[in-house]
Parts: C-alpha cells; structure tokens; sequence
C-alpha cells in the first residue's frame, strides 16, 4: 500500500475536523440550515490554511443526500453516495480547475457554456476554481457574465492566495471568507492529535519549534512533521528537529540575554562559539532573538501576555532581569542587524558584532549616574545605606522622612527591571509589619509583574508579609527617580556655567569670534 503524507490523510472531511477558521465554519453552516446559499463564495488567505479543503466540505454539504437529517450541524454524512464520490475524487458535478494552467478564454468559455446543462446525479453543479486571481482578464469577463445571471442549479466555490488580482465586478458578486493564518498553538494541537493517532512518539519542544516554523500553514506544517518523522528514524525529537531545520532551540538565546544583562562580553563569545559549532544558522538565532525580545516586551509592560508558545519561565526570568530600556535598544539593534549581516565578510563575525554593539551601547544604570552626581547638586543629602534589617525586627518608617528613608530601602532591595522602576518613581507614605503606603503619581502606569516584584522584595527583606497599598497622586511628587533627574540637570547646567566662565574660553570668544555648540558639552 502507497504511503499517504499526513497533510492528505488528515485533511479535513467534514466541518468539525476544520482547524482555526471557526468565523468561516459558523457562517455557512448557518447558510446551509437555512437554504440561504449564496451562487458564488470567494475563499481567501495564505498558502496552507483550508481554502480548498472548506470549499470541498461545501460542495460536499451542498449536495449530501442525508443533509435534511444533519441540520444540527449541517455537516455531510459522509457515507451516501454523493459525499463517498466526492471524497474518492469521482464526483462528475464538481468540476474542479486549476487557473494557474488554464488561463485561456477559449477554456474559460466552454466550462461556462456547460452551466446550462443541469448537474449529472446531484443537487448542484459546483465549480471549484483555485487560484483565481490567474486567470486572464479575457477569461475573467467569460465568468463574470455567467456570475451576473447563474443558473439555480450552478454553485460557484472560488479560492486564492491575492485577492487584490480580481477585478472589482467579480468581487462584488461573491460573498468573500478571509481564512486566518493559523497560531502555534492549533498548529501545535493538532500535530500532538495527529502524532497520538498515528502512535508516534514526540517531544513537545520539538512540535513547538515545528508548528512556529509552519509560518501559520497548516500544510506546512505537516509537511515538516512528516519530514521530522523520517528524519527521527519514526519518532520526532528536539535534537532532530533542529538538525533538520538548521535551527537552534531557545536556551542559547537565553543564555546570550543573560549574558548581555550580566555585562559579560566572555560568555557571549563563549556562547556563539558553541552555536557555530553546531553548525547553526545565525539568521535564524537572529530571528529568535527577535522574536524573544519582542515577547520580553510585551510581558513587562502586560504580564497576561506570555505567549504559552514560548518557555514561559524563560520569559518571566528575562522580563525581571533586563530593563525595559535595554529591550528595546536591543530589539531595535537586531532589528537593524536583519540587514546588515549578508553585509559582514561571514554571519558569525557579523553576529558577533550585533552582539557586541548591543554590550556597547547597553543604557547607563541610573544607579551608577546618581553615583557620578556630585552632592552639591543635591537639594537634600542621602541617608547613608544602614546594615541589612534582621527579619521579624520591628519596621521603623516616618512619613516626614519618607522620601529619604525610600531611597535607602529601594538600594537596599537589589531590585531589578520593573520593580526597581515602579519604586523609583513613588514616596513612601508609612510602613509597618503589615502594610507598605505608598504614594504614586497617578499618570504611572503600574503592571502586575512589576507590584509583584516590589512586594515579594520587600516580604523578603523584612521577612515579613507585607502588602503594598499605592494612593494616586495628581500633583507632582519628589520621588527618587525626580531627585535624580533633578541631579542630573543640574551637574549639567554646573558644566555649561563653568565652561562659560571659563578665561580661555572667553578669550577664544573676544579674540576669535568663537562660540560653543550647543548641546555639546556633557559633565563629567
């Protein structure tokens, strides 16, 4: 017996086997209950999503024998003679037609003057024209003047991949179906189903790293579980998955992000060593990093957003140990570096140095600015950082001194990523063994991930179980992140003030008509 690939063997037969396209699905279920049938539907949407195969499913309802006892779901019973002639590929009124090789307006016209003809055994003659979009425009005024004035007994099924190729009067006497690309996660299901039917032993990394590589084709993406499966010798493991793709999984990109996060230029070098030696495409480690960065971004602003698709621990763990600043600039350097690596003398020396770029221009710490700000820029001196506070001793905390005695706690804290931000940017109000009060401005956009860090960090410090209570404020509050960016001003305007007194420099400017550029200069 011939081998068939899976992508045939498990295509859908009836609607509650279809995949992803529920939108679709309810729509002409409803039709079909209720004899609503429209003479021409347009199926659209990329490669591998179901057009053909739902265009099928309805041909197949349309002209089911048993469809009066399936109203239910309006589904084809599959066993009469129409739905088991269809399925076997010898249903005489559908007429299928590839027009991406019958272009011609002589063919075009003799399949339209056959629509006279009533159908052969069924309800409906049905023609199925895939790749519409390529017929010639000769061949498109052959079919719209038979859409314009169908017979009853003719049902048109159209399908393509570039609707915006049809002309405007064909479009408007269809009723149009967008098909969505698939995600991950139905792509993912159903290879997990499909595997468990067929007895094949998997790795779900391995399914996971498939069903993203399908690009949302379902097509596709059983062609790569098929290719994995000879591959693996009859089962699908990570390892292989890899090796055949070319790819690498997640954890070296892990790695390299923390390894960025630590300001360690070794174990970066280290890391991509061990990449090239697995002799991996860095443009695809370029895309997970992409992709990684992106997901790290939208977790720290919306912690809901872990995308169950990617190691979730992985993008926690990330999401708290990288700012959002260093995110970004790292998103937008490998964004850039997409370009610009066929441009290096080979893709490792080109990553390398993406890599590397992403160590140099890593965002200052605002720790270590406020370290360089000389104390006569502050309005206020700080509290010098007392010893670590023993758990289950009593919390001493004066709302007079609040915004001194925060900024000793937060450096005290070892906060990171969102936490250290959400804390930088409120006052303390009181705090006991219980309850932390503080006050926030109340155009601060506060996220779950970060509250948690900031309570978790306090809870450990103190060894206490203590809850955080935040009181917006409207008026503009002396939080530490404020102090600082007031120090900062003001280191500045004390080194234009001091370059502007300067005597050579009021020399070079009587003598030589000299002046100073503006924004140029920058404390030190």
């Amino acid at each position: 017996m011939n081998y068939q690939v899976l992508a045939r063997k498990w295509r859908p037969h009836n609607f509650r086997e279809v995949v992803g396209q529920e939108h679709v699905v309810k729509s002409l279920i409803n039709a079909l209950q209720h004899n609503r049938l429209h003479h021409a539907y347009l199926f659209t949407g990329t490669r591998g999503v179901g057009k053909t195969t739902i265009a099928r499913i309805l041909a197949k309802s349309m002209n089911c024998e048993n469809l009066h006892k399936n109203l239910q779901d309006a589904n084809p019973c599959g066993i009469c003679k129409a739905c088991s002639d269809l399925d076997e590929g010898r249903f005489l009124d559908l007429i299928e037609i590839d027009a991406a090789s019958h272009t011609g307006v002589e063919h075009a016209r003799e399949l339209m003057s056959n629509t006279q003809y009533a159908p052969n055994q069924a309800r409906y003659k049905v023609y199925l024209i895939d790749e519409v979009h390529m017929l010639s425009t000769h061949s498109f005024n052959a079919l719209l003047k038979t859409l314009e004035e169908p017979p009853p007994h003719v049902k048109f099924l159209l399908a393509t991949t570039d609707p915006h190729k049809i002309p405007v009067t064909v479009l408007s006497r269809c009723l149009q179906f967008n098909l969505k690309r698939l995600t991950p996660s139905q792509i993912l299901a159903q290879m997990e189903y499909i595997l468990g039917e067929e007895k094949i032993t998997f790795e779900t990394p391995a399914l996971k790293l498939l069903a993203r590589s399908a690009d949302g084709s379902m097509r596709d993406g059983l062609s790569l579980l098929d290719q994995a499966i000879v591959f693996g010798n009859g089962k699908v493991a990570s390892e292989d998955v890899n090796a055949m793709l070319g790819m690498v999984a997640e954890q070296p990109v892990e790695d390299l992000l923390t390894a960025l996060a630590n300001v360690n230029a070794v174990a970066i070098l280290d890391k991509i060593n061990d990449i090239a030696n697995t002799q991996s495409d860095f443009g695809e480690v370029l895309q997970q990093l992409i992709q990684v960065l992106h997901r790290i971004a939208l977790v720290q602003h919306l912690p809901t957003a872990i995308d169950p698709d990617f190691d979730t621990e992985m993008l926690a763990s990330l999401a708290a140990l990288l700012s959002p600043e260093d995110v970004q600039l790292y998103y937008q350097i490998a964004l850039m570096g997409q370009r610009d690596l066929d441009l290096a003398p080979d893709s490792r020396s080109g990553f390398e140095m993406l890599m590397l770029r992403m160590l140099t221009f890593k965002p200052a710490k605002i720790e270590a600015i406020a370290n360089k700000i000389a104390p006569v820029a502050v309005t206020k001196p700080f509290a010098p950082i007392t010893q670590p506070v023993i758990a289950n001793a009593p919390i001493q905390a004066t709302q007079t001194n609040g915004e001194q005695d925060w900024t000793t706690i937060i450096d005290q804290l070892n906060l990171v990523g969102p936490g250290k931000a959400l804390a930088n940017n409120c006052v303390l109000d009181t705090m006991d063994d219980k309850v932390c009060s503080l006050h926030i401005d109340s155009s601060i956009i506060r996220g779950s991930l970060a509250e948690d860090m900031l309570q978790k960090a306090l809870q450990t410090y103190y060894g206490k179980p203590i809850k955080l209570v935040f009181n917006s404020q409207k008026t503009a509050l002396d939080t530490p992140a404020v102090q600082i960016l007031k120090a900062r001003e003001d280191k500045q305007q004390a080194a234009v003030d001091s370059i502007n007194a300067d005597e050579t420099v009021q020399a070079l400017k009587d003598n030589f008509d000299a002046h100073i550029v503006p924004n140029s200069i920058e404390p030190i």
